[in-house]
């Protein structure tokens, strides 16, 4: 393959999994988008939303696993496109259901085709360009997630969908457009099954040389999700109780997914700079100020909480981001798929304590000014795992490229 022929196929690979980040970014807070209007639909208590919302995250871990399985076994390619279809479909579903029941259920099954997506996402962003811009690679592709929830709270805030139905059936559609694409335009990804292939993946990841980054990795992924989530979801009502309207707050959310697709994007290129942990540090220590910072936004000061949200945002995400970097570097190819997604499942599982871990301090009578310090020493660890990541990255590069 010549030059022009290798670098045309690697723009359509990173602009098609860009487009499907995106799409499974704006699928992800479909549910928040829908919940004003499904919620008095339905007739739904708090705790049946609590569990309507929690359903697609459970989704989320189991089908992290399994993508991850079946991009090493059959294929990035083929991965990805189960996982479209599959989160296509439900959501699709989702709009048609009956009852609370099948509710939760087409969401938890629309769950496990997002969960399915990333790690096939991410394998393929990694392995369509050279080692030395991997790192700007999966960030590119990442930067789609944050996007494509901007531009869901976007159709939240300014009432764009009619009814409960209409962004699940967008959020259904838009994945199926894409499997033809990704069939035709793409370039086959596949693992040979050789000699070289483990005879257990999962014992491989836990092999002498690659034991200790798998459980940095994991470590990682599980702070650094517990800090994302909480925020997610917890960002608005805390802006409110600080003095903010409702209106600005969702201003500030906007903001925050927009300043996060710009972070992700500087945290692939940090990552294949010339001092990638000196740049992760600094990474999160801009993390830990923009938090501080919000922290003492005075109420009523809509500039400077959007200010503070985009930074808070763009710093968090582009820590994300090394991390999403990071992963693939991790394993070789044969077993990259499997360790990227058992990552991902892990860090789902942070996505879940997060959330439950603000709301316990909130009922305990916490202010949300003591919420957002208590996400400091977690955004530390976080940062200390992933810098030790990067360090023993550079050491074992040879052997995993």
């Amino acid at each position: 393959m010549n030059t022009t022929t290798h670098a045309g196929a690697e723009t359509r690979a990173l602009l098609l999994v860009f487009l499907a980040a995106m799409i499974e970014g704006f699928d992800l807070q479909a549910a928040g988008v829908a919940a004003p209007k499904l919620g008095p639909a339905f007739g739904l208590a708090p705790n049946q939303m609590g569990l309507f919302f929690s359903s697609a995250t459970f989704g989320l871990i189991f089908g992290s696993l399994a993508g991850g399985v079946i991009a090493d076994r059959w294929g990035r390619r083929a991965g990805l496109s189960f996982a479209l279809v599959a989160f296509g479909v439900f959501s699709i579903l989702t709009a048609f259901a009956g009852s609370f029941e099948h509710l939760v259920m087409m969401r938890f099954l629309t769950g496990v085709g997002l969960g399915g997506a990333l790690p096939n996402l991410v394998a393929i962003a990694a392995e369509s360009t050279s080692p030395d811009r991997r790192g700007r690679a999966v960030a590119l592709m990442y930067a789609g997630v944050p996007l494509g929830g901007a531009i869901a709270s976007v159709v939240a805030m300014m009432g764009l969908h009619d009814d409960w139905q209409s962004i699940f059936l967008i959020g259904g559609i838009l994945p199926l457009l894409l499997v033809a694409p990704l069939f035709l335009l793409m370039a086959p990804f596949r693992v040979s099954h050789d000699a070289a292939v483990p005879e257990s993946r999962l014992r491989a990841l836990f092999a002498p040389g690659t034991v200790a980054g798998t459980l940095l990795l994991w470590s990682a992924f599980f702070f650094g999700l517990v800090v994302v989530y909480m925020l997610l979801n917890w960002l608005p009502q805390l802006l409110v109780s600080l003095g903010f309207e409702r209106s600005q707050a969702s201003m500030v959310q906007i903001l925050f997914n927009v300043g996060g697709a710009a972070g992700s994007i500087v945290g692939g290129r940090l990552l294949d700079g010339e001092r990638p942990a000196l740049a992760s540090a600094g990474v999160f220590a801009a993390l830990i100020v923009s938090l501080i910072a919000m922290s003492a936004v005075p109420g009523g000061n809509v500039g400077m909480a959007i200010l503070t949200g985009a930074v808070v945002g763009a710093t968090l995400l582009s820590a994300q981001a090394l991390l999403y970097g990071i992963a693939p570097q991790c394993y070789p190819a044969e077993v990259r798929g499997t360790g990227v997604g058992l990552a991902v499942a892990v860090g789902r599982l942070g996505s879940i304590v997060g959330p439950l871990f603000a709301g316990a301090l909130l009922a305990s009578g916490w202010g949300p000014t003591q919420v957002l310090y208590s996400i400091l020493p977690i955004a530390a660890i976080c940062g200390l795992t992933t810098v030790a990541l990067i360090l023993r990255r550079r050491q074992t590069a040879p052997a995993l490229a």
